[in-house]
């Protein structure tokens, strides 16, 4: 590639949000699980929070799903196979809640804390109100971080809690499913090419890096409060 030839806008994507990224893998708790120094407060935390976000992926895909106009039915057909792999994976979570020794009842018919519950919001009001493309900004981030920390962060756990591999289903399979998505991610936003879509993917991502980020520091201020079914 030559000075003249334009990057693929999936490089610039991830170029143009590195010092975003740096905001989110800075946060404690991150720093904690990937030397191994968490406790199960900590890893309950993560996951009541996760459950509250990723019920939303699949109501959030179809509401891009509807939105996008007819000259982008190519990645109107994307989300489509996005909602497939993604369908009941906040059960996932729930289950490795359980399987800790907790009752994921209370996470289910709970609140997000307050971070959560503005990524959220934010999630919807971009693609609502201001461009369905926009919420492949949460993408990158969500799955960019999956494959950069998530098995690394479940084995150092695994490791320090004594907990059984079923125990991390969420984590490990977002770790590897992840690692595809990527790929795919890639070559979606290679084909982005009107610059106003192309600007709200990058401004996105950089809110949702700042966004997921308050979200994991959000963790050191709130207990999980879940009670023991054992």
């Amino acid at each position: 590639m030559n000075a003249l030839t334009p990057l693929p806008f999936f490089d610039t994507l991830t170029t143009a949000t590195d010092v975003d990224k740096n905001h989110l893998l800075s946060a404690p708790i991150i720093q904690r699980g990937l030397e191994g120094r968490i406790n199960i407060d900590d890893y309950l935390g993560f996951l009541q929070q996760a459950y509250h976000h990723v019920k939303h992926t699949v109501p959030l895909l179809m509401a891009v799903g509807s939105r996008l106009p007819e000259e982008q039915e190519w990645l109107r057909q994307a989300v489509a196979e996005y909602i497939e792999e993604e369908i009941g994976h906040q059960e996932w979570i729930l289950n490795d809640i359980a399987t800790c020794g907790y009752d994921s009842d209370v996470v289910r018919h709970g609140r997000p804390n307050p971070a959560t519950e503005l990524m959220i919001a934010y999630a919807y009001d971009t693609v609502m109100r201001v461009n369905p493309v926009g919420f492949f900004g949460m993408v990158h981030v969500l799955e960019g971080t999956s494959v950069s920390i998530a098995e690394t962060v479940a084995d150092n756990v695994r490791g320090t809690l004594g907990l059984p591999q079923n125990a991390f289903s969420y984590l490990y399979s977002h770790g590897s499913l992840d690692k595809e998505h990527v790929t795919f991610f890639e070559g979606l936003m290679n084909r982005i090419d009107s610059p106003q879509d192309q600007a709200q993917v990058i401004h996105s991502a950089r809110m949702f890096y700042r966004l997921y980020g308050d979200l994991f520091r959000s963790l050191d201020d709130v207990s999980h409060n879940i009670p023991r079914t054992a």
